[in-house]
């Protein structure tokens, strides 16, 4: 099974499985990463927004438009940003190392 590495906003890193077929976000969340998710993987929020590391970046396959357009929402926005939610495992992901920026914008919060 693929492995995956979180780095927390203190810097703590944290391995961990990454069964295929799931999303960042889900990943986390299974295993008790701080990675928000509001919009529950609908592309309607910023918040699982995460740092990949450069070279893993070019391992990933292109962001939609609509994730680029949520992406321009985020709070500390990087060359190497992507959502949680957008990103599927596969086995070519393996080793994969992203991380938790430190802060987040949550728009769904705000229509309130």
């Amino acid at each position: 099974m693929p492995r995956m590495t979180f780095v927390d906003t203190e810097g703590k890193r944290h391995e961990v499985d990454a069964p295929i077929g799931l999303s960042v976000l889900e990943i986390a969340h299974r295993n008790g990463i701080d990675l928000e998710g509001a919009c529950e993987g609908s592309l309607a929020c910023s918040t699982c927004h995460i740092i990949v590391l450069p070279e893993d970046f070019e391992r990933l396959a292109e962001p939609t438009e609509d994730e680029e357009d949520m992406l321009d929402l985020a709070f500390g926005l990087t060359q190497t940003s992507r959502l949680g939610c957008q990103i599927i495992i596969t086995e070519e992901l393996d080793g994969l190392t992203v991380t938790l920026p430190a802060g987040t914008r949550n728009q769904m919060a705000d229509k309130d």
